[in-house]
């Protein structure tokens, strides 16, 4: 199955998750202050959240705004 972290494309194997996205993207231990993770209608999601076909995460800085619409 295919989703997207940041609008990056990843190939993930049905049933895996929001912590598998994102290390599937490289950016499941990045440094700096802490992050969280956002759907594409800016819901935040857990790491063991579920996904499926053409979902669209967003990896955001806390106390960022998780404006979708941003796709920074």
């Amino acid at each position: 199955m295919n989703v997207f972290v940041n609008d990056t494309p990843v190939a993930l194997a049905p049933g895996m998750t929001v912590r598998h996205a994102l290390t599937g993207a490289g950016v499941m231990n990045m440094p700096g202050p802490a992050w969280r993770v956002y759907d594409e209608w800016g819901n935040e999601l857990g790491l063991d959240g579920a996904l499926s076909e053409g979902a669209r995460i967003y990896l955001r800085q806390e106390g960022e705004n998780p404006d979708i619409h941003k796709h920074s």
